[in-house]
């Protein structure tokens, strides 16, 4: 993990941008203090999107086929439930 200046992140924003694609943690800095980290994005799924639906709403049937199609259309056809 590397330490960068705000000011420099500024500057040189796309270069820091492509060092997180690479898959980089930084930290971010202002007047020697940490301000920030900024990592990659972590990959959601449509199984990931079931997951946390499920832990909100009791599904009745009407939704839990709304989760399977909306699921279905992010992960390419893959049911959420089939491996539960």
């Amino acid at each position: 993990m590397r330490t960068i200046s705000a000011t420099e992140a500024s500057r040189r924003f796309s270069e820091l941008l492509d060092a997180i694609e690479r898959g980089e943690t930084v930290t971010v800095t202002r007047g020697n203090r940490a301000i920030a980290e900024v990592r990659p994005a972590r990959s959601r799924t449509g199984r990931d999107l079931a997951a946390a639906l499920a832990g909100i709403v009791p599904p009745d049937d009407e939704f839990e086929a709304a989760i399977v199609d909306a699921v279905a259309a992010l992960d390419g056809g893959a049911d959420p439930w089939a491996d539960a």
